[in-house]
């Protein structure tokens, strides 16, 4: 009877982990390019799910799906507006410019027409955020190796 069971069990077994997966999977999460959704950021670790993809859900009210690198002017902007990201609290490590992490659509927005919106990272921004935000918008407004070195030159 034991020998049954262990077989059974280890039939089921490829199942339940492809269950499992695709409960909490990003390989059906698209970006603005309709590509797989690329990693955001691991350091800080970000993400509504922690897992360093702009990912979301129907209990993230926010809509954490912009992937952004982080500049001083909008942490400013954002702090103004009552979410502090700059400060240190519990296990949120605070963000300095330079910093990636999944972002609000609608904040990025707010923030894109007080002309003061960070960089997106495209190939990381859930296709979700198309519903707040064009590509057009997203790509004037995109990350390259360039203006990051430009904002370090600025902000150090």
């Amino acid at each position: 009877m034991d020998a049954f069971i262990k077989c059974a069990f280890l039939l089921m077994l490829p199942k339940m982990c492809v269950l499992s997966e695709s409960h909490n999977s990003t390989m059906t999460d698209l970006n603005v390019f309709g590509t797989p959704l690329e990693i955001c950021s691991f350091n800080p670790l970000t993400g509504w799910f922690r897992d360093g993809y702009c990912r979301t859900n129907h209990a993230d009210q926010g809509v954490h799906v912009v992937c952004a690198t982080m500049t001083k002017g909008f942490l400013a902007f954002t702090r103004d507006r009552g979410n502090d990201l700059s400060t240190r609290r519990g296990s949120f490590p605070g963000l300095n410019p330079g910093d990636r992490w999944c972002l609000c659509a609608t904040r990025w927005r707010e923030a894109m027409m007080a002309n003061v919106a960070p960089l997106v990272v495209t190939k990381a921004t859930h296709e979700k955020t198309l519903q707040v935000n064009s590509l057009q918008e997203l790509l004037v407004n995109q990350v390259t190796r360039q203006h990051i070195m430009d904002i370090q030159k600025q902000e150090l």
